[in-house]
């Protein structure tokens, strides 16, 4: 699973044209899962992305996580994150999970944020035309991947 992490003031993912779902001061959490991915990894990601401690302080530093600030979450589902660009121009999404995985995955994982002590998690669906609009507080961006956990083991 890879995801791309924002703190964010606010954001907001409008659904094939539909009224935006917003957010307040948060979390913008893009979410792909390849195709190797096992849906045990789910509730461990959801921790960790709600834990990150990527929120300033009293002292200034990056010490306080959404969860511990009551903050927000939106989370959009997105294949391109398994974009591979190694040839050509054009990436090759050969990697990115197909569904049933991916749905299932996508749906744990905004079951697993909503147990994380958040304000809300407000979200996009899976396969659809969305607009994702977000102020970057920061700016802050964490790319975190579960391969790269596997390399510690």
């Amino acid at each position: 699973m890879r995801a791309v992490i924002q703190a964010v003031s606010s954001a907001s993912v409008r659904v094939n044209g539909g009224e935006p779902r917003a957010i307040g001061p948060g979390l913008v959490i893009l979410f792909g899962v390849k195709d190797a991915d096992t849906l045990d990894m789910v509730p461990r990601f959801a921790e960790k992305c709600a834990g990150l401690r990527i929120f300033h302080d009293e002292n200034g530093k990056l010490n306080r996580s959404a969860k511990d600030n009551g903050y927000s979450a939106l989370v959009v589902s997105q294949f391109t994150l398994y974009g591979d660009t190694k040839k050509g121009m054009r990436p090759s999404f050969i990697r990115a999970a197909k569904p049933p995985l991916s749905v299932e995955a996508y749906e744990l994982f905004l079951e697993e944020m909503g147990k994380q002590g958040l304000k809300e998690v407000q979200h996009g669906e899976f396969g659809a035309d969305m607009q994702v609009s977000l102020v970057n507080e920061g700016p802050c961006t964490i790319v975190m991947d579960t391969d790269e956990w596997k390399k510690g083991e």
